[in-house]
């Protein structure tokens, strides 16, 4: 993996990290159930900044700026599909990268994101 131009410390990639909760609780009475099960995750993501092709120099960060930049392009349809109302009734393009697979389930559906 290349470090990026700006910072000899840096690394081109995308960082995601994830925290799974869960909690139990008793149930309420009379409910019927003898306890209540949350499930929650919190992701924290960093992502690498795109570039442009004329910063890779070697066949493999052409190919590493490539599938940044694409990630980066898919996560960017996925928002505008979940932004739109009339586009996210359609297809929203999660498993077109591997980022907007990891992040399908923060950015739909019940999550929230920051």
């Amino acid at each position: 993996m290349d470090r990026g131009s700006q910072n000899e410390f840096s690394s081109r990639s995308h960082s995601l990290f994830s925290i799974m909760i869960d909690t139990q609780a008793p149930g309420e009475a009379g409910s019927g159930q003898a306890t209540v099960t949350r499930h929650g995750k919190l992701t924290f993501v960093d992502l690498s900044p795109s570039t442009g092709s004329s910063v890779a120099r070697e066949p493999d960060q052409m190919l590493e700026t490539s599938t940044i930049n694409k990630s980066l392009l898919v996560l960017g349809n996925c928002i505008s599909a979940l932004s739109d109302p009339k586009k996210r009734a359609g297809h929203v393009p999660y498993r077109d990268s591997k980022l907007t697979k990891l992040l399908s389930d923060s950015l739909g559906g019940s999550g929230v994101s920051l």
